[in-house]
């Protein structure tokens, strides 16, 4: 899963950006109002993490230019003002959550779990195609109760494509969802993974296939 860390605090940004990462999460980092703006306009996230004290942009204008155009990406407020009307304030103008400075990375982690879920429509933290079962909180995959080792970015690929089975993830959707924009991808990157992947779920699980010319399909 990809998300957004808007975040002017550079220690803290690279402390979220390693705690994040190391989860299982593909993360992009900006330290302004206007870099966050461009890039939730140009490439698409799971989730934002959005603080409020911006050098140029306030955190809430941010948010409600980001909703007045009808994106409806989960947001994560991250701010150190915990007055009562600073979170009333964040939650009427469309943040879907709140958490105060300081704040540990576990906890993060699991609120950002939380809301990635709720926005797929499902509160179940296990994700499951036939006899091959996900747990997004643990990060554990098994398949016939045999626990499978998958690097970070094959089950990344595979979060993605449980999330849809049955469905066509077009190649771009996928590529979003697990680089960021900091990777440097070779063209043929997706394949790699995703002929590691199939090696993996023979002969017991779910077959990957390649739809031609528009992306991947997970099938039971």
């Amino acid at each position: 899963m990809r998300i957004l860390i808007v975040e002017d605090d550079a220690r803290l940004a690279r402390g979220m950006d390693a705690s994040m990462s190391a989860a299982g999460f593909a993360v992009d980092v900006v330290n302004s109002g206007e870099e966050a703006l461009d890039a939730l306009g140009t490439e698409t996230f799971n989730v934002v993490v959005l603080d409020l004290g911006l050098p140029d942009i306030d955190g809430l204008e941010v948010l409600q230019e980001l909703r007045r155009g009808g994106d409806a990406t989960p947001v994560l407020i991250l701010t150190a003002r915990d007055a009562l009307s600073d979170r009333i304030a964040g939650l009427d103008r469309g943040a879907d959550d709140y958490l105060a400075k300081p704040f540990h990375p576990r906890e993060l982690e699991s609120r950002l779990r939380a809301l990635i879920r709720r926005s797929q429509g499902t509160a179940d933290p296990v994700l499951r195609v036939g006899d091959l079962s996900l747990d997004r909180s643990t990060r554990v995959v098994e398949l016939k109760r045999s626990v499978l080792d998958l690097r970070r970015r094959e089950l990344a690929v595979l979060e993605t494509l449980m999330g849809r089975p049955g469905k066509v993830v077009t190649r771009q959707r996928l590529a979003c969802e697990v680089f960021n924009f900091a990777d440097a991808v070779a063209p043929n990157a997706l394949e790699v993974y995703v002929g590691r992947l199939r090696r993996k779920l023979t002969p017991d699980g779910p077959t990957i296939r390649t739809i031609r010319g528009l992306g991947y399909m997970l099938e039971a």
